[in-house]
């Protein structure tokens, strides 16, 4: 039997931590739970989470500053918020997170967005071991490992992903010189499993192009815009 996909989930209302902890553990997960930043990091100190669900608005460390600070570890998040404007939203996923759900919900949905998050990230993972974990890209300077989640601007700096960047930039390294539409980068980095919209997509293309101008200067041309039509990866990739 496959081990349960392991869940934390951390909001500071009780009653919606127990009620999910519940409805989860029902339906296959492995729960933990936490009411704030600190009790969640606590946790990760000896747990290793599949997915972390997470409330935006929590006393102390909101849920936006504690996505930002766990982008490196490549946990899948989940957000929720009882703020249902598209500008929260687009704040949410500017975050880190990888999904955005609004309060109140329902249950049924926020576990088919947490499976297919799941799906996703399986998917990227075959993905990256098919290309082999040692496998070495290399474009303009740049060298990249999928298999491993690597990244090395030319000058040797080491530029950390989240789930969603890595999933964006595999996807657009393995087409280089093609023209990528925004629906096409949704199925590619989601599969069937589509919550997602085009706004995400332009938003997950900018936090990558700043990472990689952070990184080395001239990083944000790697990815082209093509007005109307979508993006392209412009330099050539070689296969170690």
């Amino acid at each position: 039997m496959p081990n349960p996909p392991r869940v934390i989930v951390v909001d500071d209302d009780a009653s919606i931590l127990d009620a999910l902890a519940e409805y989860l553990r029902r339906h296959g997960f492995e729960v933990r739970t936490a009411s704030n930043a600190q009790a969640l990091d606590t946790l990760l100190g000896s747990e290793h989470p599949d997915v972390l669900v997470l409330d935006w608005m929590m006393p102390g460390e909101d849920g936006l500053s504690i996505c930002r600070r766990l982008q490196q570890t490549g946990i899948p998040i989940l957000m929720l918020s009882a703020m249902t404007q598209s500008s929260d939203r687009v704040i949410g996923l500017e975050m880190g997170a990888d999904d955005y759900l609004a309060k109140p919900f329902d249950p049924r949905e926020l576990l088919a967005r947490l499976r297919a998050l799941l799906r996703r990230r399986d998917r990227i993972r075959a993905d990256a071991e098919a290309e082999e974990p040692e496998r070495e890209l290399s474009f303009a300077g740049w060298r990249f490992w999928p298999g491993q989640r690597r990244l090395l601007s030319p000058d040797q700096t080491e530029v950390t992903l989240t789930f969603g960047e890595h999933a964006l930039l595999q996807a657009l390294v393995a087409r280089p010189g093609r023209i990528l539409s925004r629906d096409l980068l949704i199925q590619l980095i989601h599969g069937d499993d589509n919550n997602s919209f085009d706004r995400a997509i332009d938003l997950a293309v900018s936090r990558l192009r700043r990472k990689l101008a952070q990184a080395h200067a001239g990083g944000d041309a790697l990815i082209q815009t093509l007005r109307g039509e979508g993006y392209r990866f412009a330099p050539p990739v070689e296969r170690a």
